[in-house]
């Protein structure tokens, strides 16, 4: 059972890094866009609205699901330590703790994760809003 322990350490956490990565690399390119973004260059406010909230959904799905993807490692975790328990019968309780301390630290990273994700995804929703206002204030004509 050491593979799971190494799964749980490297592969849980190392997917949730990536995918933490991958959330504030959408969240800088979507905020990049949003700087130099000409609302002029587009005819149709739906238009519009799909250059603007174009990645939004992975940053969501990353921050949806990484709570999640934690909670999986955490659960991995503890069969683990109860698995190692049922072996050696008779267990040390630092060995125990401490192998439910490691298991919990999947979740903790989860929503290390998920946190700023929601966050940054709301950020770039409400601006994304204020574009299409701004659109529509200026053109006066709304979309289909």
């Amino acid at each position: 059972m050491e593979w799971l322990r190494i799964v749980i350490d490297y592969g849980v956490i190392w997917l949730l890094a990536l995918l933490s990565i991958i959330a504030v690399a959408c969240a800088i390119e979507r905020l990049l866009v949003y700087r130099k973004i000409r609302l002029s260059d587009f005819p149709e406010q739906k238009e519009l609205e799909l250059a603007l909230t174009r990645k939004l959904h992975i940053i969501a799905t990353i921050g949806s699901n990484a709570p999640y993807l934690g909670l999986l490692g955490t659960v991995l975790g503890i069969m683990l330590t109860f698995y190692t328990m049922g072996n050696e019968g008779f267990m040390d309780t630092g060995k125990i703790m401490v192998g439910l301390a490691l298991a919990l630290k999947a979740t903790a990273v989860g929503l290390l994760v998920a946190i700023p994700s929601v966050a940054l995804y709301n950020l770039l929703l409400r601006k994304a809003k204020e574009l299409t206002m701004q659109w529509e204030i200026r053109y006066g004509r709304k979309g289909v």
